[in-house]
């Protein structure tokens, strides 16, 4: 039997939701939007994580990396490398972000 989660369910805060599959799927999602400037600070994980840029414009920080990321493109961050992104733009940055692992595992910078 499927199952559907309304994502306002799933609000962590006013730019942020989250649905982590525990035990039943081994993969957490994160449902973002941020307006210019905000976007989670530096952080890493134990596993790669990827990003989809649905709107906006992001400024990714990837290790030592730069990158300017437009909609329509996809970031795949490497396991234990430091990144962090905001929204460079005057649209609304919305970006999905998946985790594979049943939980979100994060070390903070």
């Amino acid at each position: 039997m499927a199952t559907v989660i309304p994502i306002e369910d799933l609000r962590r805060s006013a730019t942020a939701a989250l649905f982590e599959g525990r035990e039943d799927v081994a993969v957490s999602i994160f449902v973002t939007a941020y307006e210019r400037g905000q976007g989670p600070s530096l952080h890493l994980h134990p596993y790669p994580e990827v990003f989809v840029v649905q709107a906006g414009t992001a400024a990714f920080t990837v290790g030592n990396d730069e990158l300017a990321v437009r909609p329509g493109h996809i970031v795949v961050v490497p396991a234990r490398t430091a990144h962090a992104f905001t929204c460079a733009g005057d649209d609304t940055l919305r970006v999905v972000s998946v985790h594979p692992s049943g939980t979100v595992e994060q070390t903070n910078l």
